[in-house]
């Protein structure tokens, strides 16, 4: 069908999940809380007071969930392991229980014909090491390495992809700057401590992974398409500043050996004064890579601004002299992003451009839309919004290939609605429906138009 973008023979299709926002039996067989647990159990921080203690229950219905993958014929499913339920304390003793959720999960999923790629760290960090200082410290780094050798000796001989981090953006900054996401912190130094030893930790865990000889190895960025609000000089200055921020503190030491050249300018004081950098980290953390993933939803646009906070030492680290403008003319998600496809394509472009050879080949490993989801008297979910956001974004992902970027997958987010985080049960980003009360699942019109495209690529 016309209507159908088409890949190359080999492309990985693929959904992905993450282990809060689906797996629920947040108590159950000895998993210990993490960080998410206690900032949604705070009142206030989560939308209508949500947590993840139910969620989809997935711990309960994976069969049923994998079936799901099965008939909608994905290659591969992109879950992420809780570390608490393997660790409880952070460190120290293992839960068995723990790991044998993930081996029956495992091992469902090949009985399929699913291969799994799994995500280290989405977020779920261990209370007791968060008490000990969390990211912000580098013991936090070493017993990530530890819990990434125990996951990797259990799962490495069936699990093909390994992503160790989710995301660093939204741990080092929505979590300790501007903590609208766990641990809910505000902070200047204390959260580009927080970035620079989750690129500590993929490091050691790279070498983890390595060490027990897993087949590819990689980690996921949430890489920003940062447009300015006009010409001037100004606003070209701030997308700058926002570049630092949101992709070049990841990408320059991963991908070039540096830090950002511009660091000083976004960040002054707090990055000048740093204490946290060792020798050796920048060998450390750009390690060669099997793959980057990268995900991606929205641009942003971006003003000049004055700082937030007058006060210097009451600065938290994004306030960065530059505010984000609403897109005009475009349609809106859910989530109120702008949606325009094409900035995907220039993304991809722009990252090979900046760094030619020493990119590796690209997952992307999440992309979709949350929308304003209905049932129709039919009782299904007739989602056509977002089935054109997820036409157009497979256009946009192909035409990057054609101009030459090296991309071998796509995972959908996300195979289930789920608990989006602050924002509770209120998004749905799923291609199928979960309704709470129920547990009921229900493929939404998305989940077939994804299966037909699958479908036609081996046709």
């Amino acid at each position: 069908m016309s209507d159908f973008p088409r890949f190359p023979a080999g492309f990985v299709f693929g959904a992905a999940t993450a282990s809060y926002q689906i797996e629920g039996a947040a108590a159950e067989d000895g998993r210990g809380p993490s960080i998410w647990d206690t900032y949604s159990h705070t009142p206030g921080r989560t939308a209508n007071g949500d947590t993840g203690d139910v969620a989809c229950d997935h711990y309960h219905r994976y069969p049923e969930d994998v079936a799901l993958l099965r008939e909608l014929g994905v290659d591969s499913y992109r879950f992420s392991i809780a570390w608490p339920r393997i660790v409880p304390d952070g460190s120290g003793t293992v839960n068995a229980k723990g790991l044998d959720f993930y081996d029956r999960l495992v091992d469902e999923l090949l009985a399929a014909g699913i291969e799994p790629a799994a995500t280290l760290y989405h977020w779920d960090l261990p209370q007791a090491l968060e008490d000990r200082g969390g990211w912000r410290v580098r013991e936090t780094a070493e017993r990530f390495a530890e819990y990434t050798a125990v996951a990797a000796e259990r799962l490495g001989d069936r699990v093909p992809r390994w992503i160790t981090l989710n995301e660093p953006w939204c741990s080092a900054f929505l979590g300790y700057s501007v903590g609208r996401h766990a641990p809910g912190a505000r902070e200047g130094r204390g959260a580009l401590a927080a970035a620079h030893h989750l690129l500590v930790g993929h490091g050691l865990a790279v070498r983890e992974l390595r060490a027990a000889g897993v087949r590819e190895v990689g980690i996921t960025l949430n890489l920003d398409r940062n447009l300015p609000a006009s010409g001037s000089d100004a606003d070209r200055a701030a997308v700058l500043r926002a570049d630092t921020q949101h992709n070049l503190v990841w990408t320059e030491p991963l991908l070039a050996g540096r830090y950002p050249a511009s660091e000083e300018e976004t960040w002054g004081e707090l990055i000048t004064g740093q204490d946290f950098r060792r020798d050796g980290d920048l060998e450390l953390i750009g390690q060669p890579l099997d793959f980057l993933g990268i995900n991606y939803y929205r641009p942003i646009v971006v003003a000049d601004a004055p700082y937030r906070e007058a006060d210097p030492a009451r600065r938290v680290a994004t306030d960065n002299r530059y505010a984000e403008v609403r897109l005009e003319g475009v349609r809106h998600t859910a989530m109120n992003w702008p949606v325009v496809p094409e900035t995907f394509t220039d993304l991809l472009v722009d990252l090979k451009e900046r760094y030619g050879d020493a990119l590796p080949p690209v997952h992307i490993t999440e992309n979709g839309s949350a929308e304003a989801d209905e049932v129709g008297a039919d009782g299904a979910v007739h989602d056509a919004e977002r089935v054109a956001y997820l036409r157009d974004h497979l256009t946009a992902l192909r035409a990057a290939m054609d101009a030459g970027v090296d991309v071998r997958g796509y995972y959908v987010w996300s195979l289930l609605d789920n608990f989006e985080w602050a924002l509770g049960y209120d998004k749905r980003f799923g291609i199928v429906r979960v309704d709470y009360a129920t547990q009921r699942r229900t493929p939404k019109d998305s989940y077939r138009w994804y299966r037909a495209m699958i479908a036609a690529q081996r046709g």
